[in-house]
């Protein structure tokens, strides 16, 4: 078993991404396709994937086929590249989405939002460290949306949880980030976080925190490496030359609709012929003209 502080040391570098769920016709978990899409992309060179996050629709699955997707995930990518999985919901449901990733012999956890109700930083305190305490293995805390820590509660979760060993930001308060990563210094790892995260990746690696997810991974493998290696080289000419030729303009795409940011992703992996069928509601997929603009602009790319 990986230790939290193995995982840590593994989430410390290199570049992270969330595959995609795959799903037949009738938006049913499709595993041969999952298990081929995992073996495709772990020789690619990311650290570690995270699989049934948010990218890959953990809001929209059942338990059961939870337990499915981490299954075939674990077994696909054993000895070739650790495999986190994302939990989330309330306590209770985090919890045992929590204690069966670690069952099934996952390195760790993306711990995601709760669901839908405010609560207070002694709440999500209380929240966090309940999860914490539930499993053996590493955690990871994601502030976005629902879920919002404060520096004096990270200090808190990291003194009472020793299984605590990253912080993702979703949320882009600099201000915030400054004051987490001063305050705690070494003590977590921290990833960049925020939806096409390529664009905000040389001014997150200014602020400490160098490491972030790629989504484009899941169908630009390898542009989405070298978009990785030149922001830790500081090759500013290669970032600004895709940020200019593929990120903006894909952007510009991925912000016509709420919730694209899986949308796209799902259609970019079918142009490059790894299907991984359509979204679940409520999310939608692109239109027909929409996927033409996105298979352009893959295609300007050239092999992977």
């Amino acid at each position: 078993m990986t230790t939290p502080q193995e995982l840590k040391q593994t989430l410390s570098s290199g570049l992270l991404s969330f595959p995609i769920t795959d799903f037949d016709a009738q938006g049913d978990f499709r595993p041969s396709t999952y298990a081929e899409r995992l073996e495709w992309l772990a020789p690619y060179g990311a650290s570690a994937l995270f699989v049934a996050g948010g990218t890959g629709e953990f809001f929209s699955l059942t338990s059961s086929e939870y337990s499915n997707v981490v299954k075939v995930a674990v077994e696909t990518c054993r000895g070739k590249v650790p495999i986190l999985a994302g939990a989330g919901g309330p306590t209770r449901a985090a919890i045992a989405f929590a204690q069966e990733a670690e069952r099934l012999g996952t390195q760790g956890i993306l711990l995601m939002p709760h669901y839908l109700t405010e609560a207070s930083q002694d709440g999500l305190v209380a929240h966090v460290e309940a999860i914490c305490n539930s499993v053996k293995f590493g955690v990871v805390v994601y502030n976005r949306g629902i879920c919002r820590l404060n520096a004096d509660s990270v200090e808190l979760l990291a003194a009472r949880c020793p299984n605590l060993i990253g912080f993702k930001d979703g949320i882009g308060d600099i201000e915030l980030m400054v004051s987490i990563r001063r305050r705690l210094g070494d003590r977590l790892t921290y990833l960049g976080g925020l939806p096409t995260a390529e664009l905000f990746a040389a001014p997150y690696k200014a602020l400490g925190v160098p490491v972030y997810s790629s989504a484009v991974f899941n169908f630009l493998p390898k542009l989405a490496m070298d978009f990785y290696t030149a922001v830790k080289n500081d090759d500013h000419a290669t970032t600004g030359r895709l940020l200019d030729n593929f990120f903006l303009p894909y952007l510009a795409i991925r912000n016509k609709k709420a919730g694209y940011a899986v949308s796209i992703v799902k259609a970019g992996a079918t142009i490059v012929g790894h299907d991984g069928g359509p979204v679940r509601t409520p999310l939608i997929d692109l239109n027909a003209e929409e996927r033409e603009q996105l298979k352009a602009l893959i295609l300007a790319q050239g092999p992977q």
